[in-house]
């Protein structure tokens, strides 16, 4: 991999700017200040910096109902998260959308989701907008395992690899859809599997290993930027939550819970920094500190922001056609 120790650190930066985002929402939730439903993206954080690190800025991705780590690693910023999470009218959305609806046209987000496997077909569209204008862009899509059931993975798929659509799917098996497990809902254990039937590749990488997943995704990018279709990553990671805030994950044995916490993609990263004498650890205690003061910072813009005003209530939600009838 052609991975400079700055490009290394930079990984680092994102992953750790997930984990303090996602931190700091599971607290704020917990205290009754973040409305609505929250996803968090704990333990996964390597999966969307190792793809995300892999793509140009002008290009897009899909995201999901657990979609913080997804945007923050393509470049959302922190304090119009926060403020959206907290329904304020500086949010992405104007607090409108909340934690399942943020997007950012401008840096190529597409928009997390709230319906399982909608975002598929939505990179379906960009992407052949892209091979369209000829513009050279790629496509990322994150989905869950659980939306591989869905007819919009198979026909997304299928369409991409029909017309050689700069896409790559990425598919984060974190071994539960809700509280399925993936060997209650299908009978083959890697998602990669079903690739073959589109002939595209398939490749299962450890989601927990960022650099796994930058050299499965920066391959898997060169293939769809130079016109030869769609790849079907499938990364295995674990969430830390459950599925959602609250959810008491009974349905998890501990002992797979202890296995994969063991696995924390974090640790690994830092011990990787240090190890291979990356950075010092005075480097690395400056680094955490100046992410801590900007997710802090972004928690007091979105406490200092309005509400939205009862005026705006439906702004941006409608579009209102008036043609003349002649």
């Amino acid at each position: 991999m052609d991975l400079t120790n700055e490009k290394i650190v930079e990984m680092y930066k994102v992953m750790k700017r997930i984990r303090e985002f996602e931190t700091n929402a599971s607290r704020l939730f917990a205290e009754g200040i973040i409305p609505g439903f929250v996803h968090l993206y704990l333990g996964e954080e390597a999966v969307a910096t190792g793809v995300c690190s892999s793509l140009n800025e002008d290009d897009y991705i899909t995201s999901t109902h657990r979609g913080h780590g997804h945007i923050i690693a393509k470049g959302g910023e922190t304090k119009y998260m926060m403020a959206e999470l907290f329904g304020k009218e500086t949010g992405y959305c104007k607090g409108k959308g909340g934690s399942m609806h943020i997007a950012d046209a401008t840096k190529g987000i597409l928009g997390a989701n709230g319906i399982v496997g909608a975002g598929q077909n939505i990179s379906v569209g960009a992407g052949l907008s892209a091979k369209y204008r000829k513009s050279g862009q790629v496509c990322a899509c994150f989905f869950g395992d659980g939306s591989t059931n869905q007819g919009t993975f198979h026909e997304s798929i299928n369409l991409a690899s029909i017309w050689k659509l700069p896409v790559v799917f990425v598919c984060e098996n974190n071994l539960y859809g809700i509280s399925m497990s993936q060997a209650r809902h299908q009978a083959i254990q890697d998602v990669a599997d079903r690739a073959v039937a589109y002939n595209i590749p398939g490749v299962v990488v450890d989601g927990n290993d960022i650099f796994a997943v930058y050299e499965a995704a920066t391959e898997a990018v060169a293939r769809a930027r130079s016109g030869q279709g769609p790849t079907l990553i499938e990364c295995k990671t674990y969430r830390h939550k459950g599925h959602f805030e609250g959810d008491p994950t009974t349905y998890r044995p501990s002992d797979e819970v202890q296995e994969w916490m063991a696995k924390d993609p974090l640790p690994k990263a830092v011990a990787y920094l240090l190890d291979n004498e990356i950075v010092t650890e005075e480097e690395l205690k400056k680094i955490d500190e100046e992410i801590l003061r900007e997710i802090a910072a972004a928690v007091k813009f979105a406490e200092d922001s309005p509400v939205p005003s009862l005026e705006s209530i439906v702004q941006d939600i409608y579009t209102d056609i008036v043609e003349e009838v002649r």
